[in-house]
């Protein structure tokens, strides 16, 4: 399983270095005011985050009636497009899912079914990302890696 959350986390970054140098993507809604919920949507609530340097944070959010987990990599400032990511990976299930490319506010929504499994989830602007992995596993500690390249 770590072998393919490695895998999974590394294809994110790559895919997002790639996307941010070899295609213009089209930008996210530009709302000055993106929260967690208005991006993911009714019903999820913000269980865990994490901040990406100084440049924004990476929200984990559930949705306790349809048992998904939804992330959101939220700049802390608008403006000009950049390279942003966001991914959520379920390591029982092998299901996950991930966004990037340039945006203004937010990368994302990424959603999955996790209810009742441990996840693994993270994001990037620029140059920085952070990965959250075994987090919301009840009494397991989880583990947070920031990076800079």
């Amino acid at each position: 399983m770590a072998s393919i959350r490695s895998t999974f986390a590394a294809a994110v970054v790559t895919a997002a270095a790639i996307a941010g140098t070899t295609a213009l993507a089209v930008p996210a809604s530009a709302a000055a005011s993106a929260t967690p919920q208005t991006v993911c949507g009714s019903g999820y609530k913000t269980v865990n985050s994490a901040p990406i340097g100084t440049k924004g944070t990476v929200y984990l959010t559930y949705n306790s009636a349809n048992g998904k987990n939804c992330v959101v990599t939220i700049r802390k400032t608008t403006g000009t497009a950049v390279d942003m990511s966001t991914y959520l990976y379920i390591p029982d299930t092998d299901q996950g899912d991930s966004d990037y490319g340039k945006y203004t506010s937010y990368a994302g929504p990424a959603y999955a079914y996790g209810k009742g499994h441990c996840v693994d989830w993270g994001g990037s602007i620029g140059n920085v990302s952070v990965d959250v992995t075994g987090s919301n596993c009840a009494a397991l500690k989880e583990h947070r890696t920031t990076s800079t390249r």
